[in-house]
């Protein structure tokens, strides 16, 4: 039995995928003027639909709004009932049924073309009541449902949710959305975490452990001592970070160690170091990869040290 569950869940798979690849290869001119539709947008996206199709519709807005469009969900049912209200001249829809004949719709529909606001379907049926009413069809790829002759949506939502997918990330494009952008929507979660930038983890000002080059390394050993953070930044006459002294470097120099100054003893420009507006997950694959593996690196702003950011603020932050 599970051989034959397993072989089942591929054939599904590879079913969507292959209706997936015969969408992508049908997508046309179409789908630019629906883009073009919802840049051009002043209010919302209002995403709609019945059934599977309405929990579809209800995520590509969810996505939409995370990505910088304001997108709402508007229940077709509950749109024939006041929630006609909630849709403006200055939105868009889009509507999603496979069939196009949802009678559910026929309100929102004629609301959109009475107050003149843009409608675009995405359907299997473009001579649907849906689609002849729509100004922008977007039409699914005419393959079968996953489930045969029992025909409940699997193959027809995944297509749905892949569309509004690439609608959404055709918009970000074309709206030049950022990824700190995106964090402002995400600010709670690991997400959140791995977008919040260095500058808001690095410790700085005093916090930083800075000596100059001549400093003998008793005052070195001092500083990298009360700072805490297993090394200590040499900074040249011009304010800019000339090299990090660590405790490899200490083991390097043992023999006459406390004859020396900071600056003999640390290793020059530091190839491992970061930018105040970078992402803490940036920070976080910079300390890993490529080898050799820091715990810290330091922060810097037109090559001059801001901060200094440690492996355990990353941790503390939920970045790793």
């Amino acid at each position: 039995m599970s051989a034959a569950a397993i072989e089942t869940g591929r054939r599904v798979l590879r079913q969507a995928a292959g209706a997936l690849e015969q969408q992508a290869a049908a997508l046309g001119p179409d789908f630019a003027r629906a883009v073009d539709l919802l840049a051009a947008a002043r209010g919302r996206i209002i995403c709609t639909g019945i059934g599977k199709s309405g929990h579809v519709a209800r995520k590509i807005a969810a996505t939409f709004a995370s990505t910088g469009a304001p997108a709402s969900f508007v229940h077709a049912n509950e749109a024939s009932h006041g929630d006609l209200g909630m849709i403006s001249r200055e939105d868009v829809i889009l509507a999603l049924s496979k069939s196009g004949e949802n009678r559910e719709l026929a309100d929102v529909l004629a609301y959109s073309r009475r107050f003149e606001i843009p409608l675009i379907a995405l359907t299997a049926a473009r001579d649907s009541a849906l689609g002849r009413t729509a100004d922008v069809v977007l039409e699914l790829a005419t393959a079968a449902e996953a489930t045969g002759e029992v025909n409940a949506p699997t193959t027809s939502t995944t297509l749905q949710i892949a569309l509004g997918d690439a609608l959404a990330v055709a918009l970000l494009e074309r709206r030049g959305f950022t990824a700190g952008d995106f964090r402002t929507f995400h600010p709670g979660g690991k997400l959140g975490a791995q977008l919040r930038t260095v500058a808001d983890l690095m410790h700085a000002g005093e916090d930083i452990p800075l000596v100059a080059p001549d400093a003998p390394m008793s005052e070195a050993l001092l500083v990298m001592t009360e700072k805490r953070f297993g090394c200590v930044g040499v900074l040249g006459a011009d304010g800019r970070l000339a090299g990090v002294l660590t405790d490899g470097d200490l083991r390097r120099h043992m023999a006459g160690l406390m004859d020396r100054t900071a600056g003999q003893v640390m290793t020059p420009g530091p190839n491992k170091v970061v930018g105040p507006r970078q992402l803490a997950s940036e920070a976080l694959a910079l300390m890993t990869d490529p080898p050799p593996a820091v715990n810290v690196l330091f922060v810097l702003d037109d090559d001059r040290p801001v901060g200094i950011l440690h492996v355990h603020d990353l941790l503390r932050a939920g970045v790793m």
